[in-house]
């Protein structure tokens, strides 16, 4: 995790414990998990083929079975985001919007970063960027929304204990303004 702030100017910064206050009531947990050195082969590439992405989520299968005793996910698959990806920008607006979810989402971040953004329950907005070995948890119907940053460009393995949830539902909420590197 790189670091966190409050929109229309408040607080940031990069104090863990600080930002699991913040994170606690929504039940969203945040935890690292250091990306295996078997996965390098095939994080250093932007674009992978079927073939690659499944040798990068066999590489990362520790991970997998860790998450399976705990939570009982039953599939995984990988999101691979970059510059020269054909549907970019349609993706990023697709979830750079307030929404939740019927069922959790959860993340693992291995390669590249991301921002995901959260309504608190006080209703003030908090972003926080995630960056490889981060895992996200969050819980359905938490308000949140993701977006890339700067450097469009991420590897993220999405685990799921059923299929169909993640479906977003559009909240009516204004997102505040939070600067863009």
């Amino acid at each position: 995790m790189k670091g966190w702030k409050l929109g229309d100017g408040g607080e940031q910064g990069s104090d863990a414990q600080a930002l699991a206050t913040f994170l606690a009531p929504l039940g969203v947990t945040l935890r690292e998990y250091p990306v295996a050195g078997a996965a390098a082969p095939w994080l250093a590439p932007a674009q992978l083929d079927a073939e690659g992405q499944e040798r990068l989520l066999a590489a990362l299968d520790s991970v997998f079975r860790v998450l399976q005793e705990e939570k009982g996910y039953q599939e995984r698959d990988l999101v691979v985001l970059h510059p020269e990806h054909p549907q970019l920008a349609e993706l990023d607006a697709k979830f750079c919007r307030i929404h939740i979810h019927e069922d959790e989402e959860v993340r693992y971040i291995v390669d590249g970063e991301g921002v995901f953004g959260f309504v608190l329950a006080d209703g003030r907005q908090l972003e926080v960027t995630v960056s490889a070995g981060d895992y996200i948890h969050i819980p359905a119907q938490v308000e949140h929304w993701f977006r890339l940053n700067g450097a469009r460009r991420i590897k993220a393995v999405r685990y799921f204990s059923a299929r169909g949830g993640w479906t977003p539902v559009y909240q009516e909420r204004a997102m505040q303004q939070f600067p863009r590197p």
